[in-house]
């Protein structure tokens, strides 16, 4: 039976870094990692309307995004495979109501505002978007979003970990709770 880490948080929070770290130091087990931004609706986003701005954007932030039932799919199919660790990892990992009750351990990823959003001006921008366009989709609507979906979700999580700072130590603690079960 696999052991299950769910690891969500914010935009820009460490998410996908912790969930690396944790790969590679389990590399000697069966682990499969499940990233949530795999099961997005790429073309078909749902439509949002800042109540800043008034603009239309593709809402990418939202439980809507999501093709939840190829996400609970590959899940049980990941299950199914007999792998020794399962890392499932996005924003809205503890929102899934059907995925959290199937989690041996909730991460949650923490992170101040500030920092996720120079993290992600940085990501963003290095992958051709403006400085201008990042800041204005997070102004008008990651944000919101996050208080919104993601936000709540921390206080289902077991460990909430600082992802501003150093993760060897919650990493080795995981490490070695996978490794015992």
């Amino acid at each position: 039976m696999a052991y299950v880490i769910g690891i969500a948080g914010g935009t820009a929070s460490g998410k996908s870094t912790l969930c690396e770290k944790l790969e590679h130091h389990l590399s000697d087990l069966r682990v499969k990692s499940i990233h949530m931004d795999a099961f997005f609706k790429w073309g078909d986003f749902p439509k949002a309307v800042s109540h800043l701005s008034g603009k239309t954007y593709d809402d990418y932030n939202c439980p809507d995004t999501v093709k939840w039932d190829e996400f609970h799919h590959d899940f049980e199919q990941s299950v199914a495979d007999g792998y020794d660790v399962i890392l499932v990892e996005g924003l809205l990992v503890l929102w899934d109501e059907y995925l959290k009750d199937k989690l041996d351990i909730r991460v949650f990823v923490d992170c101040l505002a500030d920092e996720r959003v120079v993290r992600r001006i940085r990501r963003n921008t290095a992958r051709g978007m403006t400085f201008d366009e990042v800041a204005e989709f997070y102004l008008d609507m990651v944000r919101f979003r996050h208080e919104q979906y993601v936000e709540p979700t921390k206080w289902t999580a077991d460990v909430i970990v600082n992802g501003s700072g150093q993760t060897d130590k919650i990493c080795d603690m995981l490490i070695q709770q996978c490794k015992a079960k």
